[in-house]
Parts: C-alpha cells; sequence; structure tokens
C-alpha cells in the first residue's frame, strides 16, 4: 500500500512537472486553462470567416484587412474590461459574471453570423461582438495569471504564460484540420453554428474560479474608493519609465505593416489551395505554436530580452523572404511545390513568432504592480493590440498602393519586400528594453517606493497643516 501511495506520489508529481510545467493543479487553473483552450477551438471558424468574407460577401484583398483592423477594436479597449472587473463587481463577484457573460455573448456572435449576417457592415459588428467575448474573457484569466505569476521565482518565470499559450495552441491543433476539412463538406454558416457552442465552455467553467464574494455593505462602501486608487495606481504605473519605454518598443515592434490578406487571396485565388489543404496548413502553425513555447520554456526563458527580441527580429526578416520564391513563382523553378514550400514556409516562420511573442507575455506580466494587476496588464496587451490593428491598416494602404487586388498580385512581391524590411525598424531602440529581467522588478520597486515616499511627505504636510 505504501509502494502505491509512493507511485502514485511520483506520478502526480511528473503530471505535475511535465504537463504543468511546475504548476499546481487545481480547478482554478484547469478552468483558466479551459478558457484558453477555448480561445484555440474558436479557430475552427477562421477559415470559415475568410472565405465567408472573400466569396459570399465578395470583399477584397484591401476590404479585409481593414476590417480586421475595426474588429481588433474590443482588444484595445481591454483596459476598460480589466478595470471594470477589478473595481466593479456583478453581484458580489469580480471575474465568474464576467466569464459567464463573454460566453453569452460570444454565442450571439456566431449564431448571427450563421443566420442574419448578409452584409460587410453586419459581418463586422459580428466579428467584433465575437471579438469583445473573447477580450473580455481574456481579461480575467490575465488577471487571474498575472496574480499567480508574481509569485513565481525567476527559475519558474514564464512557466505559467507557456502553460496558458500551449493550452490555447493544442485548441487550435485540434481544430486545424477539420477546420479546412469541414468546408469541403459544410457551407461557412454550418461551421459557424457548430462553432457557437465553445463559447458557452466558458460560461460553464466561470463557477470553478476561486472567488469569495464581496459583501454588498463593503462593495457600497468602497467602490468608489476601489476606482479611485485604481486610476491613482494606474496612473503611477504607466508613468514609470521602466514601464512605457518597453511598452512603447513592444508597440513600435508589432505595428509594422502585414501582408495576411493579399496572402489568404494569393494562396485561394492564384495558386488555387482548397480549404482542406489551407486546414493542414493551419495544423502545421498549430504544431509550430506548441514548438516554439516548449523552445521558449526549455532553452530561452533565462534569456535576456534584448537577445530574443533583436535575433528572432532579425532572422524572421530573413527567413521571411524566402516568400519571394512563393510569390515569383521561383520555387517552381527550382522544382519545389507550391504546397510543400507553403507548409515548410510556414512552420518555420510560426516557431519564430511564437518564441518570440512569449517575451511579450512575461515582460508585461513582470511590469504590473501589486494591485492592478488586471487594469495594467489588459493596458500592455491593448497596446500590442492596437500595435495589431495599425499593422493591418497599414497593410491595407500597401496593398491599395500597389494595386494588389482579388486577381492582380503582380506587386506582393514588392509588398513582402516591404513587410519584411520594415519589421527591422525597431531593432535601435531595443535598449528600451531592460537589460535583464531582474531589472524590471528593481526599477519597478525603487519607483513605487518613492512613491509611497512621496505620498508619505503629503500625508504629513496636510497632518501638520
Amino acid at each position: 500500500m505504501l509502494v502505491s501511495s509512493s507511485g502514485l506520489s511520483k506520478v502526480k508529481d511528473s503530471v505535475k512537472e511535465k504537463i504543468f510545467f511546475g504548476n499546481e493543479p487545481s480547478a482554478e487553473l484547469i478552468a483558466i486553462l479551459t478558457v484558453y483552450f477555448v480561445q484555440g477551438i474558436l479557430g475552427l471558424a477562421r477559415l470559415a470567416v475568410s472565405f465567408f468574407l472573400k466569396d459570399e460577401l465578395k470583399l477584397s484583398p484591401v476590404e479585409v484587412s481593414a476590417m480586421m483592423g475595426i474588429v481588433a477594436l474590443p482588444w484595445i479597449v481591454k483596459p476598460l474590461f480589466g478595470f471594470l472587473s477589478d473595481g466593479l463587481p456583478i453581484f458580489g463577484y469580480r471575474r465568474r459574471p464576467y466569464l459567464v457573460l463573454s460566453g453569452i455573448l460570444g454565442t450571439i456572435s456566431w449564431i448571427s453570423l450563421a443566420t442574419v449576417v448578409h452584409t460587410s457592415w453586419a459581418a463586422t459588428s459580428a466579428i467584433a461582438l465575437g471579438s469583445l467575448s473573447v477580450a473580455v474573457s481574456d481579461v480575467i484569466v490575465d488577471s487571474l495569471v498575472v496574480e499567480r505569476a508574481r509569485s513565481e521565482s525567476q527559475a519558474d518565470a514564464g512557466s505559467l504564460q507557456a502553460l496558458c499559450w500551449g493550452a490555447s495552441a493544442v485548441g487550435g491543433l485540434i481544430t486545424a484540420y477539420f477546420s479546412g476539412m469541414l468546408l469541403e463538406h459544410f457551407t461557412t454558416r454550418t461551421v459557424f453554428w457548430i462553432t457557437a457552442s465553445f463559447p458557452l465552455i466558458v460560461s460553464g467553467v466561470a463557477w470553478l474560479i476561486a472567488e469569495l464574494p464581496v459583501s454588498k455593505d463593503s462593495q457600497d462602501k468602497d467602490e468608489s474608493v476601489d476606482v479611485k486608487h485604481q486610476l491613482v495606481q494606474l496612473r503611477k504605473a504607466i508613468s514609470q519609465k521602466a514601464i512605457w519605454l518597453p511598452t512603447a518598443f513592444v508597440f513600435l515592434w508589432q505595428s509594422t505593416p502585414t501582408a495576411d490578406a493579399a496572402f489568404f487571396f494569393f494562396t485561394t485565388n492564384e495558386l488555387h489551395f482548397e480549404p482542406e489543404f489551407l486546414g493542414r496548413v493551419r495544423l502545421v502553425t498549430s504544431l509550430a505554436s506548441l514548438v516554439g513555447v516548449w523552445i521558449f520554456q526549455r532553452f530561452l526563458k533565462s534569456v535576456p530580452f534584448r537577445i530574443i527580441f533583436g535575433w528572432s527580429t532579425v532572422l524572421s526578416a530573413v527567413l521571411g523572404m524566402t516568400m519571394l520564391l512563393l510569390v515569383t513563382h521561383t520555387n517552381r523553378t527550382l522544382g519545389i511545390d507550391d504546397r510543400w514550400f507553403s507548409l515548410g514556409d510556414s512552420l518555420i516562420l510560426t516557431v519564430m513568432g511564437q518564441i518570440a511573442y512569449m517575451p511579450v507575455l512575461v515582460l508585461a506580466a513582470r511590469l504590473c504592480p501589486p494591485g492592478v494587476e488586471a487594469t495594467l496588464f489588459a493596458l500592455l496587451m491593448s497596446v500590442s493590440n492596437l500595435a495589431g490593428m495599425v499593422s493591418y491598416e497599414l497593410g491595407a494602404f500597401a496593398m491599395h498602393w500597389l494595386n494588389i487586388t482579388e486577381t492582380n498580385f503582380e506587386s506582393l512581391w514588392l509588398l513582402v519586400l516591404i513587410t519584411n524590411l520594415s519589421t527591422l525598424l525597431p531593432l535601435p531602440f531595443l535598449n528600451w528594453l531592460p537589460a535583464a529581467e531582474s531589472e524590471v522588478a528593481t526599477s519597478i520597486l525603487q519607483a513605487s517606493s518613492a512613491d509611497d515616499d512621496d505620498e508619505s511627505l503629503i500625508a504629513g504636510v496636510a497632518t501638520d497643516v
């Protein structure tokens, strides 16, 4: 009996170490991972949305790119959701009701796409509602992750973020291939109907979040104080050089123009890739995301931010240039089939992209002072999302300037050149990032101490008066 208990303990320890990256499994952690998992599962409709906009609504690459920028708006106002969650409980709870609400909104958005959406403006509204749903749930679990990440040791830094993004990647992996296969047999609206069921899972697991209710009396008494305190703490946080300089770098790094919309039209209209094959590409990229998370967790989590950002930027730009071979059909001259080339290229670039993005999450979590985790982390990530919107809009502008349409891809090689070279522009500002992770905590601690000293001095003067 003792041996079996010992063996069971070893199995639990192994599961904790290998699967949960050293984090203690709990109902709340399972709920958090489930929300990220569902975010990955929602990728089931990603291809359906793209084909719906292209084939049923007849939008051009420029219009699709511009729309993708607009529907990202909920992710840009994420601080508002963090602010509401931290300062305005619903029925006494700060987390659970927001997760329930987000799931309901998500289901409504997908049902709308499956039934009543017939115009580009209606599609924009429905997709934006779905984006709002995921953004709300994301800010809630992000706040929980940040609270947990603050207790991580330096040796375990980034483990929880890696685990969460791994859960999202697994969700994407499961649905990646099916996203294309379903489109071979069903309409886009049928896929939307199927996808509509997934957000309700978020509503269901909300009750697993370990949360004590805020009493009604204390809520009414302290609500205005909490809101005012959050605003003061937030102002102090964003005024710290140790916070806004790295944030500014991340914005520059992610706001360079993207050619995603043009490539979707190129692969479907020029190369004639079917939905089923595009599902395989998504399967490969989902696997690549997991590989990227594993590489970061295994080898790079202790590497300074500047080194990771610098080298990943340069390597991504160099490797991204290989797309010139595809858009100019040089790969055919070299005897490489379009499909194999596309798969290989997507695999390598996704691994590099995931490795580069993991430090953004770790850095953002480390920049959050205690007391305003949800709000500030949401603010930092919304800056990243704002950069993504700028990236799509700049991409739309570049496509319009180069006259790239759903059938004209003559200038696509120039767009590839512009998008890849522009990613190198933030490199001169690498010194805006902390040289080592320990510098982040030190700088914030010093700034917070200075703020506390100022508050004490002001309080003392007021008392003397």
